[in-house]
């Protein structure tokens, strides 16, 4: 018995082995299968790679269409621009309106939503209205030998048309329909205001007890979306009006930057850029400035051989445009001296610093180097730094948003990019952008040597010598003059003010 009882523990253990080598044997494949979990795991990666080029192949579809949409409504002219932008805006803000919409509490405040579109159209009228008028009254001005003071689109007087082969009326068949129209846009500001204080009327006097906080969160943030996108994508109106290429290049490189950084991402991202966007990698950001660099340039002499480009327009016709081109868009040479005027001082004293260090052969080589290539070219590659290094930005700051909201797009009207906001983040700090640098670097002087003398002379004696005095310091701060003259001048303008 003592010997059945040992043998039956080993027989057990040799049972168990026997049992558990025949499970492995059971759940382990076959020659040349994986195991279930790899095979899903293939099928997963598989799927993924079918779905990113699906996705590949959407957006760049969506892409042509919306850049062969876009080339067709340039071809017809700034008026239709002008059309198509106001377009993109209520898209834009429709998107952002329903953002923060909650429907539950929208049912019980009726009409509440055809106030912040109230809000929208009164802006809309003041923007537009007042660029269109600062664009009529300088080139109406410019071309008639004088400024027209105070006056808001064209002189209006009966009998005469009220703007030449304007697009939206022409009043001479009526004195009555002229003096009401005249009365508008003399009086535009002031109405726009008048407006704007109904709609402020209005929401007061919707509130409703229980829904304050929603109704203030919704007054906020319709002003929000006004101050934020509208007010800034406008800006691209002013730029259109003077050459369609200060439109069409800022808002060109925008989509070239996405284009090309998208590629590159696409085709040699590993290392993530930014938390906000996890697809943004730094060589999809590297890739993409050098490839909007190298577009800039090529893209700014293919626009300035076309005048309907380059010409400002000075009405709001559709007619073909024919002017002489500005310096801009003629061959110049260029040193490198003269770059440098266009550099804040510290940059231009901390190069000439480190010029000082190089060797004079080295030296002399940079001084004397020139190149010749249109201004154009200059102000578009400035243009391509921004669209690249700054512009992207306002894609992340639209990222972070999205990411507060927990939704993937703004909307779905373009397959394959999502919503119109998603396409054009960047596009709203780049119209500013592309505004202030023409207005800072390539807007001609709208005063004359004469017109600047016969403002001076209005003044009494002792104005103009203070006026001179200061204008001493100017220029001998931008070394146009010598120090020991400005001195001169400063002790001359005290002993005349201790006579």
């Amino acid at each position: 018995m003592s010997g059945n009882g040992k043998t039956r523990p080993l027989e057990k253990q040799r049972s168990l082995k026997r049992s558990g080598s025949s499970k492995k044997g059971a759940s382990s494949p076959k020659n040349g299968e994986a195991f279930p979990g790899e095979a899903l795991a293939a099928k997963q990666q598989k799927d993924a790679s079918r779905e990113r080029y699906r996705s590949f192949r959407v957006r760049t579809i969506s892409s042509l269409l919306l850049v062969g949409s876009f080339f067709t409504i340039i071809y017809w002219g700034h008026v239709p621009l002008m059309f198509m932008i106001l377009g993109i805006q209520c898209l834009m803000v429709r998107e952002l309106f329903a953002l923060a919409r909650v429907a539950q509490q929208d049912r019980k405040i009726p009409g509440f939503r055809a106030q912040q579109w109230y809000f929208f159209f009164v802006a809309a009228f003041w923007m537009y209205i007042r660029q269109a008028q600062e664009v009529l009254n300088v080139w109406q001005g410019c071309w008639a030998g004088r400024f027209i003071k105070n006056n808001l689109f064209v002189e209006i007087t009966k009998g005469r048309k009220f703007i030449k082969n304007n697009l939206f009326v022409e009043i001479t068949s009526s004195a009555r329909l002229a003096r009401v129209l005249g009365w508008l846009l003399r009086r535009h500001t002031m109405l726009s205001f008048s407006l704007y204080c109904a709609g402020l009327i209005s929401f007061v006097l919707t509130l409703k007890k229980g829904m304050y906080t929603y109704q203030f969160g919704q007054y906020a943030w319709t002003h929000m979306i006004l101050l934020v996108v509208f007010v800034p994508s406008s800006f691209f109106v002013s730029n259109l009006f003077e050459g369609i290429i200060w439109f069409l290049l800022p808002t060109g490189l925008v989509i070239i930057n996405d284009i090309a950084a998208y590629l590159a991402g696409f085709f040699w991202g590993r290392t993530p850029l930014i938390k906000l966007s996890p697809k943004k990698t730094w060589e999809g950001f590297i890739g993409g400035f050098w490839g909007t660099v190298a577009a800039s340039w090529l893209l700014a002499w293919i626009f300035s051989q076309w005048k309907w480009f380059t010409c400002p327009r000075t009405d709001l016709s559709v007619g073909w445009l024919d002017c002489e081109n500005s310096d801009t868009f003629k061959p110049h040479t260029f040193r490198v001296t003269d770059l440098a005027e266009a550099l804040p001082p510290a940059i231009v004293d901390g190069a000439a610093f480190l010029g000082s260090r190089l060797p004079p052969a080295v030296a002399a080589a940079l001084e004397n180097f020139s190149f010749t290539c249109l201004p154009m070219q200059l102000h578009a590659v400035a243009l391509a730094v921004f669209a690249s290094l700054a512009a992207p930005f306002g894609g992340f700051f639209a990222s972070g948003f999205k990411r507060g909201f927990k939704i993937k797009d703004f909307g779905d009207s373009i397959p394959g990019h999502g919503g119109v906001t998603d396409r054009f983040d960047c596009q709203v700090v780049m119209a500013v952008f592309a505004y202030v640098y023409y207005s800072s670097y390539v807007a001609p002087a709208a005063l004359s040597v004469g017109g600047v003398l016969s403002q001076v002379m209005k003044l009494n004696d002792r104005q103009k010598l203070e006026l001179f005095q200061a204008l001493g310091n100017v220029l001998a701060g931008e070394s146009l003059l010598p120090q020991r003259l400005v001195n001169t001048i400063q002790d001359h303008v005290l002993r005349q003010r201790h006579r």
